[in-house]
């Protein structure tokens, strides 16, 4: 009898984490310019890319983060595994420094996923990004889903998979 007392409140303690987290996602949720209209970004290795292009066919994970940042030192290596397991994605460093500076710290942690350098924070500021790390998929030139804060490997494929469906 006990452990029905115990399943039911672990059952509504789950709903409403899971309530609770839904409405930080939707309040901090970026408010992106028109994809469409963006200018393309040119990666650190002197690639220039686009993000209608990028998410064209494949849901296309945008990674912002900073060096500076707390929890992005949690995240990044889980967004450079998706990245090597062939997950598509882009990642914007916000004001990271130049891009010798962010390139030598990636490479010291052996980070190879893209990244453009958001050395001034114009672009997230243009995505209103308030928050680091904020993770966005984009498919078909549309945002389909938000998130910030850490985020699991599993949470980010799970994310990626229903945005191809």
């Amino acid at each position: 009898m006990r452990w029905k007392k115990w399943a039911r409140e672990l059952a509504i303690f789950i709903l409403v984490l899971t309530a609770l987290i839904w409405g930080m996602d939707q309040w901090r949720k970026p408010e992106p310019p028109s994809i469409a209209t963006l200018p393309e970004l040119t990666l650190t290795n002197g690639q220039t890319v686009s993000l209608a292009e990028l998410s064209a066919e494949k849901p296309l994970l945008v990674y912002f983060w900073a060096t500076w940042c707390g929890i992005c030192k949690l995240t990044s290596p889980t967004v450079d595994k998706l990245n090597a397991d062939g997950v598509n994605v882009l990642s914007i460093a916000i004001r990271s420094g130049d891009d010798q500076r962010l390139m030598r710290g990636m490479a010291a942690k052996g980070f190879t996923f893209p990244v453009v350098n958001d050395e001034q924070g114009q672009f997230a500021a243009e995505w209103d990004i308030g928050v680091t790390p904020t993770f966005v998929i984009i498919h078909q030139g549309k945002m389909v889903s938000s998130t910030s804060g850490w985020s699991s490997s599993w949470g980010l494929k799970l994310r990626m998979w229903w945005a191809s469906r």
